[in-house]
């Protein structure tokens, strides 16, 4: 069932209720009402019957002009036409149950003189309210379910333009917006569609922009691999390739031996040192075997040991054991935040703090660069953003003017809620 539907069986439903109480109020008041015209018409019909006897012909006269009273002037062997009319109908019996007394005057000449008691006109009147009451509340609901329906088709129309809106949103049309309307409610749907829609096109555009960044990124980190790969691994490999030739030629000269083999070495620990540079690009193997302290503060050394800049870490209390795909994402966020400095920043101080509490790992980054503020978000902090949330954890990053920027993750263990956020 539609909504319209829905709506107008309501209404119906509760104008019957209405009308329910209100014919009960009715049929009660006249009710009432009929007993107390027929009392008073009861008194009229014993003052007749007492008075007629002694001139029958003048009481019959009054036929026509007594309210509430019928009277019959009845010849003998006649039959009566107002014993006929004691039969009523059902409204009659509702608001008059008890039959009306009917007095027979024997008169001397033999004919009879029958009285009664007639509710009839009043049942009229109140039968004339009724329908009258029916025939109001029947207009008035026909006003209202084509109110309703006015009204409600417009809400519909507004809502076929939200689902149609919608429609369009989830086959990937994102410029799709929605006009303005006159009604406010419908305005501030508009409104509101009209910024969700702004924002998925924002994020969408945002996301292809990272996916392309982020192709770059590889290309340019397979192009490095290659090059380090060709000009500083493969020349030592050459090199040493090249001695190892000359060692066999050489085999005789025992000095020329030693000093090639010299250069083996050197070249070897230079080989050595190279592969391990590139697997720790690649892969801290450290992560595997090393907790949270200990890898921290290994990436801390390398890091002002590569860059000349001071960095200091806090630890703040015990950290617990993390698992290796956390270690992970927990040493890359630090080490994008790190590079972020030393590109960026302009600093010559950085401090880093750890801290456990209530359940949560706390990182804090803070540095004495520039401070400058960002208006578009680079793929740095785009990717910390990303390892924040594959963490389920909080990121919030300020630019402090002059006094450089903080980073602070908020990451909870153990199913530990996020209540408790130090700023």
């Amino acid at each position: 069932m539609s909504a319209l539907w829905r709506i107008n069986v309501y209404v119906t439903l509760f104008f019957a209720a209405v009308v329910s109480v209100c014919l009960a109020v009715l049929l009660r008041q006249a009710e009432a009402d009929v007993q107390r015209e027929l009392d008073a018409a009861q008194v009229l019909v014993d003052y007749l019957a007492e008075a007629a006897p002694h001139d029958p012909e003048r009481f019959v006269r009054l036929e026509g002009y007594l309210r509430h009273v019928r009277l019959e002037l009845v010849a003998a062997g006649e039959s009566s036409s107002l014993s006929a009319a004691q039969t009523h109908d059902r409204l009659t019996q509702l608001l008059y149950p008890q039959p009306a007394p009917l007095h027979r005057i024997e008169l001397a000449d033999g004919r009879t003189l029958l009285l009664a008691i007639d509710p009839q006109d009043e049942v009229e009147e109140a039968q004339d309210s009724i329908v009258q009451l029916l025939g109001v509340f029947a207009l008035a609901l026909l006003l209202t379910l084509l109110t309703i329906r006015w009204a409600v088709r417009r809400g519909l129309l507004v809502l076929d333009d939200v689902l149609l809106a919608l429609q369009s949103i989830g086959e990937g049309q994102l410029a799709v917006r929605l006009q303005t309307y006159p009604v406010l409610e419908a305005e501030r749907l508009a409104e509101q569609f009209n910024k969700m829609a702004t924002a998925l096109e924002s994020t969408q555009a945002e996301n292809i922009q990272l996916t392309r960044a982020l192709l770059n990124l590889q290309d340019t980190e397979r192009s490095r691999l290659g090059q380090t790969l060709h000009d500083d691994l493969g020349q030592y490999v050459a090199g040493m390739r090249a001695q190892i030739k000359l060692l066999q030629v050489m085999r005789e000269q025992p000095n020329t031996v030693l000093t090639v083999a010299q250069v083996l070495e050197e070249h070897g620990r230079q080989l050595q040192t190279g592969f391990r540079c590139l697997v720790r690009d690649l892969y801290p193997a450290m992560l595997d075997h090393l907790g949270v302290v200990e890898m921290l503060g290994t990436l801390q050394e390398h890091w002002q040991k590569s860059h000349g800049s001071r960095c200091r870490l806090h630890i703040l209390s015990v950290a617990p054991d993390l698992t290796v795909a956390q270690k992970n994402q927990l040493y890359r966020f630090l080490q994008e935040a790190l590079t972020n400095v030393s590109r960026h920043a302009q600093a010559t101080q950085v401090h880093i703090w750890l801290q456990y509490k209530e359940g949560a790992l706390r990182l804090l980054l803070t540095d004495n660069g520039i401070g400058s503020v960002v208006q578009n978000q680079g793929l740095g902090l785009r990717s910390m953003a990303e390892r924040a949330r594959t963490l389920s954890a909080q990121l919030h990053i300020q630019a402090r003017l002059r006094r450089g920027w903080s980073i602070y993750l908020y990451l909870p263990l153990a199913g530990e809620s996020n209540e408790n956020i130090i700023g």
